[in-house]
């Protein structure tokens, strides 16, 4: 409760306090430790208090399909050896939205180029494609949803007098989970705890506008 009182209390500061407005585009790299690296989108809008201060809120979209080898081992253990089988009841589609709100601070290093600090707390909400256990031909949904937060450092270079290019590296914190249940004769019923670990370092490209 006293996380979503804060990510309240920020999106309130949000509509308060902004002055001009400010959108960002970013596109990069995300290594959880829950799947391999792969392609990360994300949109940030926001509002600046002054020229080296903007707060805001963003979104980003992050997919990978793999073979949940933990869950694959546990297979394996309980019901047999039977490896294909076992991998292809394990492979999973992770589609992640990280919302967030956000602050980024800047320091001026040169006539147009400036270094930034940023932090960003919200809510992982992360879609699940999952096999089912008696028919890993069928894929099934499920949702699981944590507290995030994550820190950066970047650097901004001005295109022009509302617009910049950006370069950064974030660290991104946050593992959701959820259970089920697997009914398996004669080994009956067993739960499993698939627990995705959503977190790891960002490599970020982008473009942010004033307007």
């Amino acid at each position: 409760m006293k996380k979503l009182i804060l990510i309240f209390l920020l999106f309130l500061c949000y509509n308060v306090y902004g002055q001009s407005s400010a959108a960002a585009i970013k596109l990069g790299i995300f290594n959880p430790g829950a799947s391999d690296a792969g392609f990360i989108i994300g949109y940030e809008g926001g509002k600046y208090i002054d020229e080296n201060f903007n707060f805001g809120w963003s979104i980003d979209w992050f997919r990978k399909n793999f073979v949940d080898k933990t869950l694959a081992n546990s297979f394996n253990e309980i019901y047999g050896i039977e490896e294909s089988l076992n991998e292809l009841r394990a492979s999973t589609n992770l589609y992640d939205f990280p919302i967030m709100m956000n602050i980024t601070a800047k320091i001026p290093v040169a006539p147009r180029s400036k270094i930034y600090a940023t932090g960003a707390v919200g809510i992982d909400v992360l879609i699940i494609d999952y096999r089912n256990f008696e028919n890993p031909e069928n894929s099934e949904l499920k949702g699981a949803f944590d507290f995030s937060w994550r820190i950066g450092a970047g650097f901004a270079y001005n295109i022009g007098a509302r617009s910049e290019l950006l370069l950064e590296i974030d660290y991104n914190q946050s593992e959701p989970s959820w259970t089920y249940e697997v009914d398996v004769q004669p080994v009956g019923k067993k739960t499993f705890e698939r627990r995705y670990d959503m977190s790891g370092f960002m490599f970020r490209a982008g473009f942010r506008f004033y307007y």
